[in-house]
């Protein structure tokens, strides 16, 4: 794929990881779309703002910085074609017109410079091969003075998430790796600082928020769905089908703590970071 270095994402992300998010990208929305509000408040999206949304996935924040920057204009770019034909979808059927999404590696990808006022991800910054470059390459896309906000995942020690998984543990690897690769290479916010430090970027801070996302309508639907998220999903397949069942029967039990009327609710947490480019614009 042209203009693409992060390979073995751009594989899983076209492959089954990108099209089971884009089936269900309205589950994906319930588990993270608590967050929204605290990432584009933390951004200042105002209503003429040039976005760059990185990651973007099936668009959901995309297109809601889109309606905060409405004399203005939202960008999302994603590895993933699944995906990325979803968030188009969406927006047509919601009429968000000031909303366009392309595919493209943003670790290198050439964007117009200086071309943003600010620079969004929720959840789609931890994976790339070269931070520091991606981080490099992302500020370059932002004005002077321009802003960058994003999520990234804590540590799992004492989360929800932990428990879940660590019912798995007996049967499969922890399918988020440890901290430095993985979804929590983001997870000691000293490393934050060191990345986006070194890409040019100044007034970091990383802030702890937690919500809670529905995980499934009851317990069997949410141990169906997690069982099929894409690292799980990988795991099971190298244990093989013993261990994928006994893994598969020991997320009923631990997932029963957090049953409510209103479905399976786990509380999730994040690093909500913010960061300038240095400059006036």
């Amino acid at each position: 794929m042209a203009g693409i270095v992060n390979t073995e994402q751009a594989e899983a992300w076209n492959g089954y990881e990108g099209e089971h998010w884009a089936a269900h990208d309205d589950r994906y929305d319930a588990v993270n779309g608590g967050f929204n509000a605290y990432l584009l408040d933390a951004a200042r999206v105002g209503e003429r703002d040039r976005v760059l949304d990185i990651g973007c996935g099936n668009g959901q924040l995309t297109r809601l910085a889109a309606g905060r920057a409405r004399l203005g204009r939202a960008h999302g770019i994603d590895l993933s074609a699944p995906m990325l034909a979803r968030a188009r979808a969406r927006a047509d059927e919601e009429g968000v017109s000031n909303v366009t999404f392309e595919q493209g590696d943003a670790q290198v990808h050439t964007f117009p410079a200086d071309g943003h006022d600010v620079a969004i991800s929720r959840f789609g910054i931890m994976f790339f091969g070269d931070p520091v470059g991606a981080f490099g390459n992302v500020g370059r896309a932002l004005r002077p003075g321009g802003r960058l906000a994003f999520l990234c995942m804590t540590g799992l020690e004492g989360t929800d998430m932990a428990s879940v998984f660590g019912a798995m543990a007996a049967y499969l690897p922890r399918p988020t790796g440890p901290d430095g690769t993985g979804p929590t290479s983001f997870a000691d916010p000293a490393r934050i600082q060191e990345v986006l430090t070194g890409a040019g970027f100044q007034d970091v801070t990383a802030t702890h928020v937690e919500a809670d996302g529905r995980w499934g309508r009851d317990v069997a639907d949410a141990a169906e769905f997690i069982s099929a998220w894409g690292p799980v999903r990988f795991h099971m397949e190298q244990a093989g089908p013993e261990a994928a069942a006994k893994a598969r029967e020991a997320l009923i039990p631990a997932l029963r703590p957090f049953e409510t009327p209103e479905g399976v609710r786990l509380r999730g947490t994040a690093w909500l970071v913010t960061a300038l480019r240095p400059g006036v614009g």
